[in-house]
């Protein structure tokens, strides 16, 4: 079986962090979490050499990213995500407490496969965060060539 591709998540909030693990264990998916606790860290695993991924890089089956994050904000890694020959094609699914209509056009303008704005409620948050981790890495059909693969655990 081939290798189960990581989640990259991009996540600065300890308790929305916190939960979105939970979340995803409850989901029992295989796929390893990658967690980049800002925009700086996220663009440095998607593109440690100056913008082109090493040969041994492990494409995310998706990044599920946060907008207001320090360092570099989640409207400029997607920016620099979509407009990178090597990462463009990973699903990216923005996750955010943000109900801006600016920073929703914005995002599906750069190319974001997703808006999810974060429920209040934890039950709530808890099952968006469920379906998220088991559509984009369970369900989700990759584009050809990417050859990405999700699973659950038996």
């Amino acid at each position: 079986m081939a290798e189960l591709k990581p989640i990259l998540l991009v996540e600065d909030n300890p308790k929305d962090l916190e939960l979105t693990l939970e979340a995803f264990e409850e989901a029992q998916l295989a796929n390893d979490i990658v967690v980049a606790r800002d925009g700086a860290e996220a663009l440095a695993y998607l593109m440690p050499e100056g913008g082109e991924s090493p040969t041994d890089f492990k494409r995310p089956a998706v990044i599920i990213l946060d907008i207001k994050l320090p360092k570099i904000d989640g409207i400029e890694v997607l920016r620099r995500i979509k407009s990178n020959d090597a990462t463009r094609q990973i699903p990216v699914v923005m996750l955010t407490s943000s109900k801006e209509e600016e920073d929703l056009v914005r995002s599906y303008h750069l190319g974001v496969n997703a808006f999810v704005v974060k429920p209040v409620g934890f039950r709530d948050f808890f099952d968006a965060i469920h379906g998220l981790g088991s559509f984009w890495a369970i369900l989700n059909e990759p584009p050809p060539g990417s050859h990405r693969r999700g699973g659950s655990k038996a």
